[in-house]
């Protein structure tokens, strides 16, 4: 009599998030981003993100876009809201004040958001629940700069048009 045996089939191991967004990859990627590149003779650092900044137009959106990389993956690692919240608001910091000519590209030297994010990602992953309510005290202290700074255009052109008013005779 003969005996048959089945083959076994294995499944495919199940897929993380890739090896593109292991921690060394994030690592190294924050680290181009921001202080790759050192002044001789000087503590400065800066990164790929600090030069791309000086090509007018463009500078700024991919080194926003090159940011986004460490916001989605700690958003594929499962990373908690609000701390996706405050990585967008770093990028978005460094992207609006990124914008401004020179002083924008010194800001982006100093601000190093990517360092930041990717911070924000370790520690989220190691100590899940530590930084929530920094980040929500964060995100707070941003919404409230600006309203404030939408409030001081408002009130200006509010003083103008008076002033405008009691010159014209109104």
């Amino acid at each position: 009599m003969a005996i048959t045996a089945k083959p076994e089939i294995l499944r495919p191991r199940a897929r993380r998030t890739g090896s593109a967004f292991s921690n060394e990859n994030l690592d190294l990627l924050s680290h181009l981003l921001d202080d790759f590149i050192r002044i001789p003779g000087t503590p400065i650092r800066f990164g790929l993100d600090g030069i791309v900044g000086f090509l007018p137009g463009v500078g700024d959106i991919l080194g926003g876009l090159a940011s986004c990389i460490i916001v989605i993956a700690a958003w594929a690692r499962g990373v908690p809201r609000v701390t996706i919240a405050r990585m967008v608001l770093n990028v978005a910091i460094e992207m609006a004040v990124g914008s401004l000519p020179i002083i924008g590209n010194l800001f982006d030297i100093g601000w190093r958001a990517n360092r930041r994010n990717y911070k924000l990602l370790a520690e989220s992953l190691d100590l899940p629940q530590r930084h929530t309510g920094s980040s929500w005290l964060f995100i707070a202290g941003v919404c409230a700069l600006l309203a404030l700074l939408l409030t001081i255009p408002m009130l200006l052109a509010a003083w103008l048009l008076l002033e405008l008013k009691r010159a014209v005779g109104w």
